[in-house]
């Protein structure tokens, strides 16, 4: 023991008599990862101690760099094929943002929209996949606000999808980030549009006060006027038909796939959530804010038909279950569920509290059915919360059909786009 203190005793003297050149050579050693035990079993976290800074420089040297991407959009009546763009977007990066933008530049654009900025910022914002958002963004990607882009958001990447964006002059909106080999696209999401949802909402509004039953026991001086009258419905039912095809991989990669904690306080509400709007965000941020975990029961079509009219629901039940689904308060959702909270149900999914908000839509046919909560009612776990907007799906279609003419002739005008897209387009990779 005493020999090896004798050794290494040259070691010390050194450090004590010339500790910069001591140091330096101890330094020197760990930076080239050589063994220190020649120079008397020192370890380097004891020579690295009267250096702090260094071990800074060695994590900031070895941490990845975070990918920002930007994508941007008007987002007008956003529906889940907004959300899975954003949902890829977010794929490509670590940190996603979006750009909303403006009334003025849609209205130069392409038209009024139906959601005002509000709105929309509430629905963007209100997405699981979504990091920051620049409110007023600009139609097109200028050399101005790219720069803007590059150097004060720090963006990496602008995204957008396989579909063709062209300014009013017929060039791309996006050849300046393309240039510049600062660009990703993603791929479309099919089967859904704004375009299409108005197309929707505008069926919907010419076959509301045409006759349900269409039977052959009508007086034959009515049945020239029926017979037309049902020939419209079913026009205006087919061009309401949803060209989404649901696949359980979509509904998966729009899941937050865990369950609730066994002592997590779970809070249910439920409804139709048909064409996803502002009010919906906010009550279900309202929701989740009495708990730890919200589970959310959308109510099948058959259920939302017989409640509103035959009219509804304008998005299907698959639709819908994405739309609720993407949003960043929203745990998991009950795809269908029933009209009445049942003991069962409370007990099956742990349920600690059952929530409805105070702006609802006018049910048509409500009466002579059981009050749905009766059963939390009578258990003390149901609670009225205030709905923050006053928005209804009723009350965003009133818009488009209040402004009619308006909205046929832009969408006469997009269907023919999204026509030729279709007509032209190949299989691109992505999901």
């Amino acid at each position: 023991m005493s020999m090896d203190f004798e050794s290494n005793n040259w070691v010390w003297e050194g450090m004590y008599y010339y500790p910069r050149l001591f140091g330096g050579i101890m330094l020197t050693a760990a930076l080239l990862g050589l063994s220190t035990s020649y120079f008397g079993g020192i370890s380097v976290p004891t020579l690295l101690y009267p250096f702090p800074y260094l071990s800074t420089f060695h994590k900031k040297k070895h941490e990845k760099k975070r990918v920002r991407v930007y994508m941007d959009g008007c987002f007008d009546l956003m529906h889940y094929g907004h959300a899975n763009a954003l949902r890829q977007a977010k794929a490509l990066g670590d940190e996603l943002v979006v750009g909303v933008v403006s009334d003025e530049e849609i209205i130069a654009t392409k038209g009024p929209p139906v959601l005002c900025m509000e709105e929309r910022l509430s629905l963007v914002s209100g997405l699981k996949w979504v990091d920051e958002v620049i409110s007023s963004a600009p139609y097109a990607i200028t050399e101005d606000f790219m720069n803007r882009l590059f150097n004060e958001y720090k963006i990496d990447y602008i995204i957008h999808g396989d579909d063709p964006c062209l300014l009013p002059d017929g060039t791309d909106a996006y050849a300046l980030a393309k240039k510049a080999g600062r660009y990703k696209q993603i791929k479309r999401t099919e089967g859904v549009s704004s375009t299409d949802i108005v197309g929707r909402i505008l069926s919907s509004s010419k076959s509301r006060n045409t006759p349900q039953d269409c039977s052959n026991s009508t007086p034959v001086g009515e049945a020239d006027d029926i017979k037309n009258k049902c020939g419209a419905e079913k026009q205006a039912k087919g061009s309401q038909i949803s060209h989404f095809l649901p696949t359980s991989r979509r509904i998966v990669q729009f899941s937050n796939g865990k369950g609730p904690a066994p002592n997590s306080r779970v809070v249910y509400i439920d409804g139709a959530f048909d064409l996803f709007h502002a009010g919906h965000v906010e009550i279900l941020r309202s929701a989740r804010q009495l708990g730890d975990f919200l589970l959310v029961g959308i109510y099948p079509d058959q259920t939302v038909s017989e409640l509103r009219g035959h009219q509804y629901p304008l998005m299907n039940l698959y639709e819908r279950s994405l739309g609720v689904l993407a949003c960043r308060y929203v745990d998991e959702v009950i795809i269908g569920a029933p009209w009445e909270v049942t003991q069962d149900m409370i007990t099956t999914f742990n349920i600690s509290v059952v929530v409805h908000g105070t702006i609802s839509e006018s049910n048509s046919s409500t009466e002579g059915r059981q009050d749905p909560y009766e059963v939390p009612k009578s258990m003390g776990i149901f609670q009225v919360i205030e709905s923050p907007k006053d928005i209804t799906t009723s009350s965003v279609a009133q818009r488009i059909i209040a402004n009619h003419e308006i909205y046929v002739k832009r969408n006469t005008k997009k269907a023919a786009s999204e026509k030729k897209y279709y007509a032209e387009r190949k299989y691109v990779s992505g999901d």
